[in-house]
């Protein structure tokens, strides 16, 4: 079927049953639903439709009375294979799902692949003894739903089913993390019992949430394997059509998120759960007590997209694309830590010398994720700030960056600087020339000129020194990045590519700041600065 056919078409009841998917999928899968929003109107409803399938599936095999569930799941599923088979359904939800399946011609085999998954974590308790066992648990409940939904997504390549595959199992992972405390409260483990019994651990010790250090060490297995998943299946994203690859992106960048915070959790994970990654949610959390110090600003020079997908056998947009997620991550990771002020490196006034091509995309890219991502930074409290160049920039993103500052502009719980086009002898010549006119002018005398007023006539008047100073993919250079306000600061580079950067990388970088004397040019270690807060102009 094309997506430029009309989304369904037929009866007011097919339509209601297609809306009826919609509203499902709203209430009980909020950031699938959510991500589906980018999705062109013709995909949306298909796709919403075996969304809100799956969701009414799993409901059936979860609620109500547990001696009633297995048979209400068994009649369930031999009702929607049988429909798929007759092109019918009176059902006033699966009407829309049978309808999708045939118009797509989606694979029934997966289909009763789910279908039996769903239906034997109904019957009996979960039961994973190895990892491979829980693999096939997520590939069953998760990964098939979206292996499913492949074709709805035109996809390129024979990896795309597959790799989707992928991000629904990686996607499960966060829910059982999610629901941790509430199935184990219920007898239920979703973790590998080779795992537990590794490290001397039962159930009970994971409803209890003690002894820490081997809990801390069985949530790093998973961690380990989930970050392995993840890995795999970020070239889903770009194996779909354009216009469908921002609800991939999304969908990794959730899942990816939702590593990240248990990450920061490690075992308090088994008890606390996780809270949805919700943009207010996440803002009102607090850093963790255990974590100490941490830098007021602190710059990322953000090296390593086009070396990433090098590597992947990826383009290079793909990799730009990785590694706007991996600066979405970062925002979330410095709120979590209570770093005020973050300043990134995303274009400089060097990057001019590649290829057309590759700049057109790189700044349709940057475009998109600033217009998508623009409510979420601003109901998280982040103040967008773009220091740079402003007169050679493509217009759709100079207009993107224009809103945003905008919009964000009261905002007070994280200061973001984005530098674009942007050099640091550049902004300094800028700064000399201002105060030159000034002089000629007569309103500043030269002898009077001093650190303060070269401050104001840069880019970004305000933007306090940098703490700490963060360069990934093994550069040891600043590249021209923030001289003037890097006089003091802390470096520390780090092997990562950009885009395989996170919490935990940002966590190890606080760490190593946090160990070190800081002198500021005197003979005893300097006092930790008191945070500032982010100012407005």
């Amino acid at each position: 079927m094309s997506s430029t056919e009309a989304p369904f078409g037929g009866t007011p009841e097919l339509c209601e049953s297609y809306e009826a998917c919609a509203r499902e999928t709203r209430r009980f899968w909020l950031p699938l639903w959510t991500a589906g929003e980018v999705l062109p109107a013709a995909v949306r409803p298909h796709l919403r439709a075996v969304h809100g399938f799956a969701v009414r599936t799993d409901r059936i095999a979860d609620e109500g009375a547990p001696a009633e569930r297995a048979g209400r799941i068994a009649r369930w599923r031999a009702d929607t294979l049988a429909e798929v088979r007759s092109g019918r359904s009176d059902h006033p939800l699966r009407r829309a799902f049978v309808d999708t399946v045939r118009r797509w011609d989606l694979d029934r085999a997966v289909l009763a692949e789910f279908l039996d998954a769903i239906q034997a974590d109904c019957v009996r308790p979960p039961a994973f003894d190895t990892f491979a066992d829980q693999r096939r648990y997520l590939r069953g409940v998760s990964g098939t739903v979206f292996e499913l939904s492949t074709p709805l997504l035109e996809p390129r390549g024979p990896e795309a089913s597959r790799l989707a595959s992928l991000l629904g199992e990686a996607g499960q992972l966060a829910d059982i993390f999610e629901d941790l405390p509430i199935d184990l409260a219920a007898g239920r483990c979703y973790l590998p019992g080779s795992d537990l019994r590794r490290l001397g651990l039962d159930v009970a010790d994971l409803r209890r949430g003690e002894p820490r250090e081997a809990l801390d060490a069985l949530v790093g297995f998973q961690l380990d394997r989930w970050r392995e998943l993840l890995d795999q299946a970020a070239p889903a994203a770009g194996m779909v059509a354009p216009a469908n690859q921002p609800f991939l992106h999304t969908l990794l960048l959730g899942a990816q998120l939702h590593f990240d915070e248990v990450t920061l959790l490690r075992a308090r994970v088994l008890v606390d759960g996780l809270e949805p990654l919700t943009p207010t949610g996440t803002a009102r959390r607090q850093a963790p007590r255990e974590l100490g110090p941490v830098p007021d600003h602190v710059a990322v020079i953000m090296d390593g997209n086009r070396r990433w997908a090098e590597l992947r056998g990826l383009s290079a947009v793909e990799g730009h694309h990785a590694g706007e997620r991996a600066a979405m991550r970062l925002v979330n990771a410095a709120l979590r830590l209570g770093i005020r002020h973050l300043s990134v490196y995303a274009f400089s006034t060097e990057n001019w010398d590649r290829s057309g091509e590759e700049l057109a995309a790189l700044f349709d890219s940057m475009a998109d994720g600033i217009t998508r991502g623009v409510e979420w930074l601003h109901e998280l409290g982040v103040r967008v700030r773009w220091c740079g160049r402003r007169d050679r920039i493509d217009p759709s993103l100079a207009a993107a960056l224009a809103v945003v500052e905008s919009m964000t502009s009261d905002n007070d719980v994280l200061s973001l600087t984005l530098c674009l086009d942007y050099g640091g002898r550049d902004e300094l010549v800028t700064a000399a020339r201002a105060l030159a006119a000034e002089a000629a002018a007569g309103t500043l005398r030269p002898e009077d000129i001093g650190p303060a007023d070269i401050a104001r006539n840069l880019y970004t008047p305000g933007l306090p020194d940098v703490d700490l100073l963060i360069r990934t993919s093994g550069e040891q250079r600043i590249s021209n990045f923030l001289p003037w306000q890097l006089a003091y600061a802390e470096f520390v580079f780090q092997p990562v590519p950009w885009p395989d950067f996170g919490l935990r990388h940002l966590l190890d970088a606080v760490a190593e700041y946090a160990g070190r004397q800081r002198r500021f040019g005197g003979g005893v270690p300097g006092p930790a600065r008191a945070p500032e807060p982010a100012q407005a102009e």
